[in-house]
């Protein structure tokens, strides 16, 4: 793709991104559930737009930042356990639970393809089993975090109704080992269907 191309699909990008972004400000569940949920998003997106110039990632790492601020951007205003789409699949397969923060984590994975982009750009990290490796630890590892810092604001909070909504396991004790384990298979199936287009955008538009 050629420059000007590719910078009006980022602009794109982020003008939609944007106007989730809005939409989900007008009157959320909670704004403090809100403020909990896309704060990390919110972070993200100014990091990527702060370093566009001098470190500009891929395509499909944009459009993966993309989707992953879009989807905080949705719980945050529903609350996880709560968006529409996924009651009516809730209600309409007789589930014992809203899946949207299934669905969240699993796709989540699909981070580890930036994971790999900053690796394979900023250390001597080279394309093979390490980096494999390198990335799956990583996007683990983040899973992991975020899961500590849900518990943490849960005891600041003093569990209550905006630290349940923040939460989300929706009664399932095992709830924390389910999101990891879907973050860990979303991050490997992104790894092995997603790394020879990564490949090919980082020399088309990088000349990495």
């Amino acid at each position: 793709m050629k420059g000007k191309s590719v910078k009006t699909i980022h602009v794109l990008l982020l003008l939609v991104v944007i106007a989730v972004l809005i939409w989900s400000l007008i009157k959320p569940a909670s704004f403090m559930s809100w403020t909990l949920e896309a704060t990390p998003a919110i972070i993200i997106l100014i990091i990527a737009l702060l370093t566009y110039k001098k470190f500009r990632l891929t395509t499909l790492s944009y459009v993966i930042i993309a989707i992953m601020a879009i989807l905080m951007f949705v719980g945050g205003h529903y609350t996880y356990s709560k968006v529409p789409l996924f009651n009516w699949i809730k209600d309409t397969f007789d589930f014992k639970r809203n899946h949207y923060d299934r669905f969240g984590h699993f796709l989540k994975g699909m981070s580890a393809i930036v994971i790999r982009e900053l690796l394979l750009r900023k250390t001597p990290l080279k394309k093979g089993k390490w980096l494999f490796w390198n990335v799956t630890s990583i996007s683990l590892a983040i899973s992991a975090m975020y899961e500590i810092i849900e518990w943490i604001s849960f005891i600041i909070l003093k569990g209550g109704k905006t630290a349940k909504n923040f939460l989300g396991n929706q009664g399932d004790i095992w709830d924390v080992q389910w999101d990891m384990v879907l973050t860990l298979a979303g991050t490997i199936i992104s790894l092995l269907f997603l790394s020879k287009l990564h490949n090919r955008l980082l020399r088309k538009e990088l000349g990495k």
